[in-house]
């Protein structure tokens, strides 16, 4: 597990210091991190340029604390506290803080898959959209979802 948290370390220190180059180097080439926000990115190419461009162009100030991590060699989870200071336009200043669980698929050490499970309606009520507009984001997201499992026990057809 040292070899985890140690992954851990590096993976919330590339993300505070706005690196993608640093954070897309701990996936494997063909990895994908799986965010809420802004979906999927595959490749360590996309990874990066999501860093750089969609987290670091509309935000700064982040902080992310890992915690109680467990790892099994092939799969890793995480409890994290995720913080960051919004640029957008309509939320300029305005700081956010959720907490959340983060799952790591590895492979030989690096990561194959990363995704996130996190309240993101509290995330974005922080920024004080209004609430047509966390409707739709939270309609948005309800759709992955159904379409995700669609065809399965939990959403037939």
């Amino acid at each position: 597990m040292p070899e985890f948290e140690a992954l851990l370390a590096e993976f919330t220190a590339a993300v505070e210091a706005g690196d993608g180059a640093r954070l897309a180097a701990l996936f494997c080439e063909d990895g994908v991190y799986n965010d809420i926000f802004y979906g999927a990115f595959r490749g360590r190419d996309a990874i990066a340029e999501m860093i750089d461009q969609h987290f670091w162009g509309h935000a700064r100030d982040f902080v992310w604390e890992m915690k109680a991590p467990v790892c099994d060699g092939r799969t890793g989870y995480a409890q994290y506290v995720f913080s960051y200071t919004s640029t957008i336009d309509e939320a300029a200043g305005r700081r956010v803080v959720f907490e959340g669980f983060s799952r790591f698929d590895l492979t030989d050490g690096a990561i194959q898959e990363y995704s996130e499970v996190f309240d993101a309606g509290l995330a974005l009520a922080q920024l004080g959209f209004p609430p047509p507009r966390l409707a739709r984001h939270l309609d948005k997201a309800a759709g992955r979802l159904h379409e995700k499992y669609r065809g399965t026990r939990h959403i037939k057809g």
